[in-house]
């Protein structure tokens, strides 16, 4: 990334700044802006997220806000309640509170001296979620949005379920947050009040997977904030930006077909980053593009951002399987409009080991019951690059499946959008699930995953009333697969694979299930993409760039780890992960941070029950006497009626533990 010493409008930084709500509580954030904004107030721009401005997020803050500070806007990152350095404490994610907050901290910007009073927000993850969220609620100042890695759907379409499976990131993701809210204000900001407000963190945090399997059907608790439930209410411009190794970019696609406002899509090659710190490769200026975006939006300048096509993508091209990748071969293609009307639906009939062009009278029951390994080599469900977590060479995978191929193919095919699955099956027990995986196999047999899809049977007339399975009793469901942008080469086929269990990404079902498949009465759809049509014309993004970022040391070195490991002997397996960053210093503000996770998944031969994961966290701040650390456990276990929660939170002041919290809680399993 090309570093940017010198802007448009010299920038003034407002370290922190106290943010007062409609009921007293008050949000610290942190402003850049030009230092002409005193006599010429500008549009501001704001990033709402727990992720704390002042240390863990503000070397990746330093770059992009700056930066749109120094091309005429005011960049404002402001933590959410009860995080970071503000007052309160955080509940859950997009709670009621939340998103009256971001109305409150809008109106509280636009009133501002140096804001012309109007508004934007921009967000990855979290502040992309809450960004369609707080745009819904049409608050009168705000102009635009940009959402990055976010989902208009909480239930279907998130880190908690999958096609109405459990996934096990919804462990990962809730042992995340259960650290995150136990940590403290920082003393510099809050003065003596921080012991009192990092007590009142302690004692009222919860553990929130157990709220999370208390709701494994979609419900009123997980309608709220899914923007899906009212597209229309969503009125202001939109720009939505994915990446295919992320978890959320089918959301691009919903967003570009069902939205009423102007709106515009980008998806690239990457993991759950923005594009301009982009990895896998290329990463673009995005940073660039954000300011035309806001250019025309919040300032009226018509030039022309909205006479390029709707969609963006990057249409990858063959390669081996990995579980990271420097850069994914591929190109920009454009489409004007979406769904576009270009794309032609090809069919494939699934015969034994074959997928057949076109549709077939005959008809032949194959059946599978896959092992607990299958999935062991799936990756995770959203790629974070730290340690490597795409999926891997998935022949290991096809062991324990029903495995289809198209014969070697003759030219290029180009997919693009969401394959579906129309499957004809009957299954032994009342609940089971279905994984299908498509995959690029290379004349070597290497196989690349390049798309899936999960669905819980059970779910199979939707996900809101859940009913079980008959046994024996035939069945016709539609599987929907993750979209993509992906080119098949002349020399290799086109894989589908059919699995029974898709652990860990997916919690098993209660006990093994055999399926039976109708083949001859089961197809793959492909929206295949057309070689030979005029490319809509696009103007080339530039290189990454952003603002200097700020100063810190590693002071240790950190650990990665991804270890899959089999024991022959009792036949206990088990996926490790460790991301560990180390002890990094904040030279800006002397503080010294430590920063560890450690993930496991276990199972035992082909147990079902077995099936176990653990996340423990560490999270420190150091400077001078000053030295807080907070340590969180969760265990999640199962029987065949019921989830088990175990999780643990200490908390420690100079070396001596002040705090320890135990929890102990069944939830009773929802035809999952």
């Amino acid at each position: 990334m090309r570093t940017v010493t010198s802007f448009p409008h010299p920038v003034r930084e407002d370290e922190h700044v106290w943010i007062p709500l409609s009921d007293g509580t008050r949000l610290s954030g942190r402003i850049w802006r030009p230092v002409s904004s005193d006599n010429d107030p500008v549009p501001a721009i704001l990033e709402f997220i727990p992720y704390r401005e002042r240390d863990l997020t503000a070397k990746r803050d330093s770059i992009h806000h700056p930066y749109l500070a120094g091309h005429g806007y005011a960049g404002v990152r402001v933590d959410l309640r009860g995080s970071g350095d503000s007052e309160g404490v955080l509940a859950d994610e997009y709670l009621e509170q939340e998103l009256i907050d971001g109305e409150d901290v809008l109106a509280w910007l636009a009133k501002q001296p140096w804001c012309n009073g109007r508004t934007g927000i921009m967000g990855i993850s979290w502040g992309g979620f809450n960004a369609l969220q707080i745009a819904a609620r049409r608050p009168p100042s705000l102009g635009g949005i940009v959402t990055v890695s976010s989902t208009d759907d909480r239930y279907a379409d998130d880190v908690h379920y999958m096609g109405g499976c459990l996934l096990s990131d919804n462990l990962s993701w809730a042992s995340t947050m259960f650290a995150y809210i136990s940590c403290p204000p920082d003393p510099a900001i809050v003065g003596e009040q921080w012991r009192k407000m990092w007590h009142e963190r302690l004692e009222r945090a919860e553990p929130w997977i157990v709220e999370w399997l208390q709701h494994q059907r979609r419900d009123d608790y997980w309608r709220h904030g899914s923007v899906c439930e009212d597209f229309s209410a969503i009125t202001c411009p939109v720009l939505a930006v994915s990446g295919w190794a992320d978890g959320y970019s089918n959301s691009v696609f919903r967003l570009l077909a069902n939205l009423d406002a102007p709106r515009k899509g980008l998806i690239g090659p990457w993991s759950h980053k923005y594009p301009h710190l982009g990895e896998p490769g290329p990463a673009i200026g995005f940073l660039q593009e954000l300011v035309r975006w806001w250019d025309r939006w919040l300032k009226d300048d018509d030039n022309g951002v909205m006479d390029e096509p709707m969609l963006r993508i990057w249409l990858q091209d063959s390669v081996r399987p990995s579980t990271a990748y420097e850069e994914r071969p591929g190109r920009w293609v454009g489409e004007t409009e979406w769904p576009s009307p270009r794309l032609e639906e090809t069919q494939f009939t699934l015969l034994r080991n074959t997928l057949s062009e076109g549709e077939h009278e005959s008809e032949e029951e194959l059946t599978i019951e896959s092992p607990l390994s299958v999935g062991q080599f799936a990756g995770k469900w959203c790629s974070y690059n730290a340690p490597p977590d795409l999926p891997y060479d998935q022949r290991e995978e096809d062991g324990g499946s029903l495995v289809f191929d198209t014969e070697v193919l003759t030219e290029r095919w180009e997919i693009l959008g969401a394959p579906m699955v129309n499957l004809e099956f009957a299954a032994d027990r009342e609940n089971a699930m279905v994984a299908v995986r498509l995959s690029d196999v290379a004349p070597d047999g290497s196989a690349t995953r390049v798309s899936y899809g999960l669905l819980n049977l059970a779910h199979r007339d939707g996900h809101a009333e859940p009913a079980a399975l008959v046994p024996g009793e035939r069945y016709r469901v539609s599987v929907q697969l993750n979209g993509m942008a992906q080119a098949f080469p002349a020399g290799h086929r086109i894989r589908l694979s059919i699995s029974t269990s898709y652990w860990p990404l997916a919690w098993p079902p209660p006990e093994p299930v055999r399926l039976s498949v109708f083949a001859g009465a089961t197809q793959l759809v492909l929206p295949v993409r057309p070689i030979d049509h005029d490319e809509a014309p696009l103007t080339p993004f530039g290189e990454p760039e952003g603002a200097a970022p700020i100063e810190t040391t590693q002071l240790e070195p950190g650990e990665q780890k991804w270890s899959v490991s089999r024991d022959l002997v009792d036949y206990h397996s088990a996926l490790e992960v460790v991301k560990d960053l180390g002890v990094v210093r904040f030279e800006d503000i002397d503080l010294d941070v430590r920063r560890r996770a450690y993930e496991k998944y276990e199972w035992v031969r082909d147990d079902f029950t077995s099936a176990r994961g653990h996340v423990d966290w560490t999270m420190r701040f150091v400077r001078g006497d000053w030295d807080v650390e907070t340590t969180t456990h969760t265990t999640l276990t199962c029987t065949p009626e019921e989830f088990r929660v175990y999780a643990r939170l200490d908390g420690y002041e100079g070396g001596q533990r002040v705090i320890s919290r135990n929890w102990h809680t069944a939830i009773p399993r929802d035809h999952v």
